[in-house]
């Protein structure tokens, strides 16, 4: 285990911080302590997101770049739809 944790460079904590941080949002989703409709829930996974996104350009994977890029979309349209609803109220 050791030697695991020495190979651990700055790059795999920060996106396994992220990774952390959108399972982080799901959970709280889950056990209805954040609400999916609220600002908090996509501009929280936009930041993990991007904190993966920033270790696989280190380690690339092509289908987790996918999946965390339609992650970063979905998240910026959610961020937009709460602006603009906001806006209308």
């Amino acid at each position: 285990m050791t030697a695991f944790f020495d190979s651990l460079t700055i790059v795999d904590v920060i996106g396994s911080f992220g990774a952390l941080i959108v399972v982080a949002a799901y959970f709280a989703t889950q056990m209805r302590m954040m609400n999916s409709d609220d600002l908090a829930f996509p501009v929280i996974n936009l930041l993990g997101s991007v904190l993966i996104v920033y270790s696989l350009l280190q380690n690339f994977n092509l289908a987790s770049m996918l999946i965390e890029g339609f992650w970063i979309v979905i998240s910026i349209i959610g961020i937009i739809q709460h602006v603009r609803l906001r806006r209308v109220r």
